[in-house]
C-alpha cells in the first residue's frame, strides 16, 4: 500500500496551495465582508464578482476540475482546463482537497465543489453523450451549478427505501413528483439542473425501484419553497432548499443511465465524494488548529500565553495527533476506492464518515474556546467551520448508518449464515 500522492499531484498541490496563498487569502475577508453586506441589503445568493474573476485565474493556470477521475476523465480533463489533460486517483486528489478545505470558497474557485463535482462524476460514469453535451460540459466550464434533490421532510431519508417521491415512466417522458429538502445549491441563481432520484416501480427489488431524473430547474411545476438555514446560516451563495415537484413532466432521456438504476449510481456517486468531504474537513481542521496556535501564543491572561493554561498544551497535542490518525484513515479508504471501487472500501468509508467530522468538530470547539467571545462571531472562520463539521455528521448519511455498516462487516468475520450478525 502506497499512501503518498504521485510527482504530479505534489506538484498540483503545491500550485494549489501557492495559488490560496497569493490569490485567495488576500481577498477572502472582503468577500466575506461583501457577502455580509448584500445579506443585508442585496441580493447574496448571485455570486460575487471576486469568485467569477478568481476562477478565470485559477483556470489560467491549469487548476480547475482538479476533481475529475482518472479513469473517466478522458476528453473531459485535456477540454476543460485540467492540469496536464489527465485526471486524478482518489488518494492523489485527497491531499488538493485537504488544501481547498481550509477556505470556504477554493473549492468554488477551482469548480471543484459539492454537489457540483458528485453531479458531475455522475454524468461522467453514467450519462449518455446527449446529457453529457448539455448538462456536464456548462458544469465543467463553470457556466452553471447544480443541485442533488434526494432527502426527503416525511420520512426517515437516512434508509432510501423509504423514499416517497416518485418519477414515473408515462410514454417518452417521466412525470416527477415529491418533496425534497436539504438539497444544496438550489439558492444560487446559476443553478440550472437538479439530479433528482425518486421510485419508478414500488414492487421492484428494494435496490432496483429508485431512477435519477435530470430536472430543469426552470421546468414547469418545479418550486423552492424556501431556503433553509443550517443551525442559524443560510450558507450564501449555495444555500440548502426545500424544493417540491409538482407533475412536472421531462423528456425519458433524462433519466441517467435507465429506469432502477437509482439506487447503484448513489452507490457509486457518494464513495468519492465522502473522500473529498473527510480531506476537505481536515484541511478545516489544520486551519482551526493553526488559529489556535497563533491565538494561544499571542493572547495573554492571568500574566502568561493561552497555551500555558488549562491543559492547552494537551488539547492542541490531541488535536495534532487526532487530525493525523483521520488523515491516514481516509487516505488507506482513497487507496481502496482506487484498487477496487466502491464495494472494495465499503467499510473505510463508512469509518471516515463517522471518524472526521466528529474529530474536526472537536479540534474546531478547542480553537473556539481559545478564542473567546470573538471565536463565535465572524471575525474568525470557526462558527461557520463548527456548522459544517456538525453538519457532515449527517451529510451523505448519519453516523449511525455508517456505524452499522461498520459493525455488520466487522461482526461478519465471526458469524455464520443466516445468525443474528447479518441483521443491519
Amino acid at each position: 500500500m502506497d499512501l503518498s500522492p504521485s510527482p504530479r499531484a505534489a506538484e498540483l498541490t503545491s500550485r494549489v496551495a501557492a495559488f490560496m496563498a497569493t490569490e485567495i487569502a488576500p481577498v477572502e475577508p472582503e468577500y466575506h465582508r461583501d457577502l455580509a453586506e448584500a445579506r443585508r441589503t442585496g441580493d447574496p445568493w448571485t455570486p460575487l464578482p471576486v469568485l467569477a474573476d478568481l476562477q478565470v485565474r485559477a483556470r489560467a493556470q491549469g487548476l480547475w476540475n482538479l476533481f475529475l477521475p482518472k479513469e473517466h476523465a478522458g476528453e473531459y480533463a485535456a477540454r476543460f482546463g485540467t492540469d496536464g489533460g489527465e485526471g486524478l486517483t482518489n488518494v492523489d486528489y485527497a491531499p488538493l482537497a485537504e488544501q481547498m478545505g481550509r477556505s470556504a470558497i477554493a473549492p468554488l474557485v477551482f469548480n471543484c465543489n459539492a454537489p457540483d463535482t458528485g453531479n458531475m462524476e455522475v454524468l461522467l460514469r453514467y450519462g449518455s453523450a446527449e446529457q453529457r453535451e448539455q448538462w456536464l460540459e456548462p458544469l465543467l466550464d463553470g457556466r452553471i451549478r447544480s443541485a442533488f434533490t434526494m432527502t426527503e421532510p416525511d420520512v426517515a431519508s437516512s434508509d432510501a427505501t423509504n423514499m416517497a417521491a416518485t418519477c414515473v415512466v408515462d410514454g417518452d417522458e417521466i412525470v416527477v413528483n415529491g418533496r425534497k429538502w436539504w438539497s444544496t445549491g438550489v439558492g444560487n441563481t446559476d443553478c440550472k439542473v437538479l439530479v433528482f432520484m425518486g421510485v419508478t416501480d414500488p414492487d421492484a427489488d428494494r435496490h432496483r425501484r429508485h431512477s435519477m431524473v435530470l430536472v430543469p430547474m426552470d421546468s414547469p411545476g418545479v418550486r423552492v419553497e424556501r431556503l433553509l438555514t443550517t443551525m442559524g446560516l443560510y450558507d450564501e451563495p449555495l444555500g440548502h432548499g426545500e424544493v417540491s415537484f409538482t407533475d412536472v413532466r421531462v423528456p425519458l432521456a433524462n433519466v441517467i443511465s435507465g429506469p432502477g438504476e437509482g439506487f447503484a449510481i448513489a452507490q457509486g456517486r457518494l464513495g468519492p465524494g465522502r473522500i473529498h468531504h473527510c480531506m476537505r474537513l481536515i484541511g478545516l481542521a489544520e486551519l482551526a488548529l493553526e488559529l489556535a496556535c497563533r491565538r494561544g501564543l499571542e493572547r495573554t491572561a492571568f500574566g502568561k500565553p493561552l497555551v500555558n493554561l488549562g491543559g492547552n498544551r494537551e488539547r492542541i497535542a490531541d488535536a495534532r495527533i487526532s487530525i493525523d490518525q483521520a488523515r491516514l484513515l481516509v487516505l488507506d479508504a482513497a487507496w481502496k476506492l482506487d484498487q477496487g471501487g466502491p464495494a472494495n472500501a465499503l467499510g473505510e468509508v463508512s469509518a471516515i464518515k463517522v471518524a472526521v467530522p466528529s474529530m474536526a468538530q472537536h479540534v474546531i470547539d478547542m480553537a473556539l474556546q481559545l478564542h473567546g467571545g470573538g471565536g463565535m462571531s465572524d471575525d474568525f472562520p470557526l462558527a461557520g467551520a463548527f456548522v459544517n463539521a456538525r453538519s457532515l455528521r449527517l451529510a451523505d448519511g448519519p453516523d449511525e448508518v455508517h456505524r452499522g455498516t461498520v459493525a455488520r462487516l466487522e461482526l461478519a468475520k465471526y458469524s455464520t449464515p443466516g445468525s443474528s450478525a447479518d441483521d443491519t
